[in-house]
């Protein structure tokens, strides 16, 4: 079973900016919350791996925010990810680009190590039938020879 999980993490939302109010800034306000969880996420991983681990506790945030539960698994779980980081030319939103920039650096450091989930009791079935196939071609063989 495979899942793909796709996930835009907005655009501009600094309020000054984009004008924003009403609905749309607490909506704003949200969004800003769950990338505030997201970079503490991706920095708790990337510490850990990097070994500097404070306490020596390691705790990912990931139930902090709606956002990091849903990519738990894509983080730090077992799978492939990636990350598009996209940029606006403009100078107009030049610390907007270096914040992208810094949660791809610091997501790029991630490093996840995927492997096939199989079920136990499917891995035994299946070396039950290689033996299976094995004793037949045995037992051909030894009553070609008598």
């Amino acid at each position: 079973m495979s899942k793909l999980q796709l996930v835009d993490l907005a655009g501009s939302e600094k309020q000054s900016l984009t004008g924003t109010t009403g609905v749309q800034a607490k909506e704003s306000i949200d969004i800003n919350k769950s990338l505030h969880v997201l970079r503490k996420v991706i920095t708790a991983l990337t510490d850990s791996q990097s070994g500097t681990v404070k306490g020596g506790k390691h705790v990912v945030p990931y139930r902090e925010s709606k956002l990091t539960c849903l990519l738990k698994q894509s983080l730090g779980g077992n799978s492939y990810t990636l990350m598009v980081a996209c940029l606006s030319p403009s100078d107009k939103y030049f610390e907007e680009n270096l914040s992208t920039l810094n949660y791809a650096s610091r997501a790029a450091q991630i490093s996840n190590i995927p492997t096939k989930n199989v079920d136990p009791k499917l891995l035994i079935m299946n070396d039950q039938k290689r033996k299976i196939v094995d004793l037949d071609k045995e037992l051909k063989n030894a009553n070609m020879h008598i």
